[in-house]
């Protein structure tokens, strides 16, 4: 029988042609792919800017560098998510603050509000599943913090009157590009902002803060090929192979979440209005959801463990998304608990995520309703 898991890649044979063709010739890291990908992704968001990192975790720390954020200050972000939404702080010296979450797995405006003082340097709202946050009310609520939106999960997704990654409510959007992702360049990142001093400053620190400015060469009586160091950066680079590789994904895109949505359109009519579990955040207008993932909270103690052994039994792979990262022993040894959020821990205890990828099948989803169904039945 077939494992099916809850995500994969999509990679078709255009994607394998497209990078062959560079192999064979061409630049393959610090060359023009990197520029048009770039490009493209810009224009595919809606924002003035966009630059290509290494994966959406350094995409997320040369935010926070760039924002300047540093020792003393503290960061805001979802407890329910990956740790690198939070790590992000850490790796710039600061320390994260974690905000609790609504019925729909994402920040809470209402608790946010709570939490703003005069320390606070940058929010990070998680759009959780693909699902959006409230940008416009963050916003608002904070038009002097700089609002980093950690939109992995969010390519194609939308808001009321906006597109994730045009940063119409934030200063900078963060995605990722890792296999299970909407798209991917195997690993890698983007960053998108609208802001030219950020833009410039995020291309500096990517390439370990060192530039050749041939306009400030000729300034200083410099030959053109000198290069110098102006910032402690990183080497945060995406090849051009990747880039390759991503920009003939970005494409497809359409296609892509096209058919995540018929899925998640699918799974909603299957267990809608089910005793036994809800459907976390897939119950708004599917058009303006990512589905990176499709989560079910189940509502009885210790049966989403039993549901995960027993469907993994059946070659179904589920996951939880994610384990809360308070409850991380590394933030415990820091003094972290979830006492501040007890929505999020309740709702942990109950979900799972189940296979959204474009290449599942009719036959692939239909076997993962009615193993599902016929669990809960007995």
């Amino acid at each position: 029988m077939k494992f099916l898991g809850y995500g994969s890649q999509t990679v078709e044979e255009d994607d394998v042609e497209v990078v062959s063709e560079l192999l064979r010739g061409g630049a393959l890291t610090c060359g023009p792919k990197v520029d048009e990908f770039e490009e493209a992704f810009a224009e595919y968001t809606g924002a003035k800017y966009a630059v290509a990192v290494s994966n959406g975790t350094a995409a997320l720390h040369l935010a926070g560098l760039t924002a300047g954020l540093e020792k003393g200050d503290l960061h805001i972000t979802s407890p329910l998510t990956f740790a690198a939404s939070s790590n992000m702080a850490l790796y710039c010296g600061a320390k994260t603050v974690f905000c609790d979450i609504n019925e729909e797995g994402l920040l809470d405006p209402q608790r946010l509000e709570e939490l703003l003082r005069p320390e606070v340097k940058t929010i990070t709202p998680v759009h959780y599943a693909g699902q959006v946050c409230d940008m416009k009310k963050i916003r608002e609520l904070a038009p002097d913090k700089v609002i980093i939106e950690d939109a992995c999960h969010a390519l194609s997704a939308r808001g009321e009157d906006h597109q994730i990654g045009d940063c119409k409510y934030s200063d900078m959007a963060c995605f990722s590009f890792h296999p299970v992702k909407p798209i991917t360049t195997c690993e890698g990142g983007m960053i998108t902002t609208n802001d030219e001093s950020l833009y410039k400053k995020l291309k500096l620190l990517r390439s370990h803060g060192i530039q050749k400015d041939i306009e400030y060469n000729r300034s200083k009586g410099n030959p053109e090929w000198y290069q110098q160091m102006f910032d402690l950066g990183y080497n945060y680079r995406l090849s051009d192979l990747q880039c390759a590789l991503g920009l003939n994904q970005l494409k497809k895109q359409d296609r892509f979440v096209k058919r995540r949505r018929e899925i998640a359109r699918r799974y909603n009519e299957a267990f809608a209005n089910h005793p036994r579990m809800k459907i976390l955040n897939a119950t708004r207008e599917p058009e303006s959801h990512g589905f990176h993932l499709y989560v079910l909270q189940f509502l009885e103690e210790g049966l989403r463990n039993r549901i995960y052994e027993e469907l993994l039994q059946m070659q179904i792979g589920t996951q939880v998304h994610y384990v809360p990262v308070p409850m991380h022993p590394y933030y415990q040894e820091q003094g972290y608990s979830m006492k501040s959020c007890p929505k999020t821990e309740q709702i942990f205890d109950g979900i799972l995520s189940f296979p959204i990828y474009p290449k599942l099948t009719e036959e692939d989803q239909e076997r993962v309703i009615e193993s599902l169904l016929k669990l809960l039945e007995n």
